[in-house]
């Protein structure tokens, strides 16, 4: 895959196409240190738990670092706490080089973190859907995009945790499902982020009692339709009210980001609509999709996240990254 890969990027670049790279990443609890009553405890500034100016400094450089190697065009963010944590890590990036002019973040809520947006290319618009009127479940951000041309939707999401039912993550689907209908599903749409849920969450979540309060209904199969997908993207479920989620277009030993008591998740992911496989002027480049493993990324324990102690008093040690892997996928501009 990683060699048809390589002939057609440069095949690509020979004959004019441009590449567009788009990647999403969980940074895990990236908290600026000004105190507005919203933290988790740990993350209350310059409290017995550490967080500090010293540590709020390594994790900035530490995520930087990830995001700066992927050096995407496009890259979709989530458990930001808010606007000034966005740029404090914008302008990390900026110091190693890399200057994401155009940015936006969901913030119209109190929620504790929300998702944001960094790009290099200017959107026409950015907006909040609100999937709920409570704190419960944090908004979803949607951009619109003019490239080459081409209109491009892009839709951040964050839905609820494991620690809850598949219900809770239903109510987000149904919120993007409403919106996507209102677009359209003829437009070049992408849906990514921490969607806490498998690819195949209908298969693997079906005896768990805890989560399947739904009579076997997910969220991210059911609701936008990924449930009758083929393993590779030339082989696709030909009806248009569907999402393709991108992880079939790759190996399944690669196909995580998370690594939850020695099994490794899909937690994050991925997914296009039909057009994004069909359209010659703005196309999915097959086999492009991977998470980003790299060795200082992963430990003997799984996802080398950022390290809290445990004890009666959690501490920040000032080590780590996230505890999930980004993904990134990359898309044909002609």
């Amino acid at each position: 895959m990683k060699t048809l890969f390589l002939l057609f990027t440069l095949f690509a670049t020979l004959f004019g196409d441009k590449i567009l790279t788009l990647a999403t990443y969980n940074v895990e609890n990236l908290f600026d240190l000004e105190k507005n009553g919203t933290e988790y405890e740990e993350y209350i500034p310059n409290s017995t738990s550490n967080w500090n100016q010293r540590n709020y400094k390594i994790k900035l450089e530490n995520i930087s670092h990830v995001i700066k190697e992927m050096d995407a065009d496009i890259i979709a963010l989530q458990e930001i706490e808010n606007l000034q944590a966005l740029m404090d890590l914008r302008f990390a990036l900026k110091q190693k080089g890399l200057y994401y002019q155009y940015y936006s973040i969901a913030d119209k809520k109190d929620t504790t973190v929300k998702v944001a947006l960094l790009s290099k290319i200017p959107f026409l618009y950015s907006k909040e859907l609100s999937v709920t009127l409570t704190n419960e479940h944090r908004n979803i951000l949607e951009a619109k995009f003019k490239i080459e041309n081409q209109e491009l939707y892009i839709f951040v999401n964050h839905w609820k945790a494991k620690s809850g039912p598949e219900s809770k993550r239903v109510v987000s689907a149904k919120a993007l499902k409403k919106r996507v209908e209102e677009i359209g599903y003829d437009k070049n749409i992408i849906l990514l982020g921490d969607f806490n849920s498998d690819y195949e969450e209908h298969i693997k979540f079906a005896r768990n009692r805890k989560h399947n309060d739904t009579n076997g209904i997910t969220g991210i199969n059911h609701i936008l339709g990924t449930i009758n997908q083929q393993e590779n993207s030339s082989k696709i479920s030909s009806a248009k009210e569907s999402f393709y989620n991108l992880w079939y277009d790759t190996d399944k030993e690669n196909r995580y980001t998370h690594i939850y008591k020695d099994k490794k998740e899909a937690l994050d992911n991925i997914l296009i609509s039909q057009p994004l496989l069909q359209n010659k002027d703005l196309l999915y480049i097959k086999s492009s999709i991977t998470n980003f493993n790299r060795n200082y990324l992963l430990s003997k324990k799984g996802v080398n996240r950022w390290e809290i102690s445990q004890g009666s008093i959690k501490k920040h040690k000032g080590e780590g990254y996230s505890d999930h892997l980004p993904i990134i996928a990359k898309f044909n501009i002609r």
